[in-house]
């Protein structure tokens, strides 16, 4: 009895994990933009607000950024997602692996019914390794551990 409720409970682990896989490959899917989408959307014009949500110390160690984008911190996002337009498509990108930070400023402004925005597959490292244009950040920003500012730079 002990044997059978055991593989049972390894049986319904192993399935929990399978399901969040798919959904995560679905939510990749449904949610994100490649490359060369975001390339063709910027230079037809369309409306639509490019966010740079790297961490601080991303953007430090990399200061370009894809032309029009607006600088957002992850975190003043994830604690206001207003900061993004509901009334426009909206695109985040960041340079985690996985796309973690973009995905989580997804999941908090969909979650708060911001429900026009996707994520760039790939990120930044994406969109450079393509070859699509970049341009430098000079605009002042805190390097921040997510708590509070430590240190504005210049």
């Amino acid at each position: 009895m002990l044997v059978i409720v055991a593989v049972l409970c390894v049986a319904i682990l192993l399935a929990a994990v399978q399901i969040k896989r798919v959904r995560d490959r679905d939510e990749l899917e449904l949610h994100s933009i490649t490359p060369e989408e975001l390339h063709a959307l910027l230079a037809s014009n369309r409306d639509v607000a490019l966010f740079d949500v790297r961490l601080p110390l991303d953007l430090l160690g990399n200061s370009m950024i894809i032309p029009g984008a607006k600088r957002l911190a992850p975190e003043e996002v994830v604690v206001n997602p207003s900061l993004l337009p509901k009334d426009r498509d909206s695109i985040v990108y960041c340079t985690c692996p996985s796309d973690q930070t973009s995905r989580a400023v997804l999941h908090r402004a969909r979650a708060m019914g911001i429900l026009r925005i996707r994520f760039l597959k790939g990120g930044l490292e994406g969109w450079k390794s393509r070859g699509y244009p970049l341009e430098p950040y000079d605009k002042p920003f805190h390097l921040s551990s997510g708590k509070s500012s430590a240190a504005v730079v210049h």
